[in-house]
C-alpha cells in the first residue's frame, strides 16, 4: 500500500504519517526503487493505533510508551493502566478549567446588555479579571 491509500485507510493525512515515522513511531518503513513508501499490513494497523490513541487525546510521548509497551510482550497491563490512569486524570484537570473558564466567560457574557453602548463588561473582565456583574447593567442609565 502505498501513503496516500494507508491516508485514506487510517484517515491520517500524508503529513502526519511522514510525521510519525520521521518521529521513529513506525518501524523502518520499505520505498520502491523510486523511492514511495510502501506500507505493510502491520506498519497500517500500527497506525491505526496511534490515530485511535490521537482521538482519545494521548500525546505523541504517551503514544511512544503505549507503542513501546505494545511491542514489549513481557509487558505488564498494569503498566498501560497506570499510564491510562494518568492520561485520565490529565484530562479531569483539564475538564475544569475549561469549565471555569466557560463559566467565567458565560457570565461576563450574560451581564453585557449588548446594546452598542460602549461600557462592556467582557472588555472590563478581561482587563481585570473579575466575575462580577457590572459595567453594562450598571452604566445604563434610562
Amino acid at each position: 500500500m502505498n501513503i496516500n491509500e494507508v491516508a485514506k485507510l487510517t484517515e491520517l493525512s500524508p503529513r502526519q504519517i511522514r510525521e510519525y515515522e520521521k518521529l521513529g513511531l513506525l518501524q523502518t518503513i520499505q520505498r520502491t526503487d523510486s523511492g514511495y513508501r510502501v506500507f505493510s499490513d502491520t506498519q497500517l494497523q500500527r497506525l491505526k493505533f496511534i490515530k485511535h490513541a490521537r482521538d482519545v487525546g494521548f500525546s505523541l510521548a504517551q503514544i511512544e510508551a503505549l507503542l513501546a509497551l505494545q511491542d514489549n510482550k513481557q509487558r505488564s497491563n498494569a503498566q498501560v493502566k497506570a499510564l491510562t490512569r494518568n492520561h485520565i486524570d490529565e484530562l479531569s484537570d483539564k475538564i475544569q478549567r475549561l469549565q471555569s473558564m466557560k463559566a467565567t466567560l458565560q457570565a461576563w457574557h450574560d451581564s453585557c446588555l449588548g446594546d452598542g453602548s460602549p461600557a462592556c463588561s467582557i472588555l472590563e473582565g478581561l482587563q481585570d479579571g473579575s466575575v462580577t456583574k457590572h459595567a453594562c447593567r450598571t452604566e445604563r442609565s434610562y
